[in-house]
């Protein structure tokens, strides 16, 4: 993904913070919460800058947000390259490591409403141990059970 070049395409400039988040959404791969985002940047960059800074590139459609059904916003941006993103695709949440990840070689139910109804987004979020988590917990499992 060309940042620049995206950027201007959706009608905004090309600020540090934007570069900085874009960057770092982009090489994750996967969506990321606030504290994350804050916790992987090398640079200082405060809360509000942040969540404003989110909130444009939302609005923009470059990246999207996902809530899991442990409360938490987490976002993510995907490349030119990618058919249908940002966002048209459901995501898994690891209900013990609280990583989430994409599954974005599928796509979202349709669904139909109702003459005069404006969607402004969906979501579909499954959950439950990713394969790291269900590895170690089976292997916590045998150990208890000896």
């Amino acid at each position: 993904m060309n940042i620049e070049k995206t950027l201007k395409n959706a009608g905004l400039r090309t600020t540090r913070q934007r570069r900085i988040i874009l960057e770092l959404l982009l090489a994750c791969g996967s969506p990321l919460s606030h504290s994350e985002i804050l916790s992987k940047i090398e640079e200082h960059l405060d809360r509000v800058t942040l969540y404003r800074t989110l909130e444009t590139l939302r609005k923009a459609g470059i990246v999207h947000q996902v809530q899991g059904i442990d409360g938490v916003w987490r976002f993510c941006a995907h490349g030119d390259e990618s058919d249908g993103c940002p966002g048209d695709h459901p995501h898994f949440l690891c209900l013990e490591c609280g990583r989430m990840f994409c599954l974005a070689d599928q796509r979202m139910p349709r669904v139909g409403v109702p003459d005069g109804v404006e969607v402004e987004g969906k979501q579909f979020v499954v959950y439950g141990r990713c394969a790291e988590c269900a590895v170690q917990n089976g292997v916590k499992e045998e150990e208890n059970n000896e």
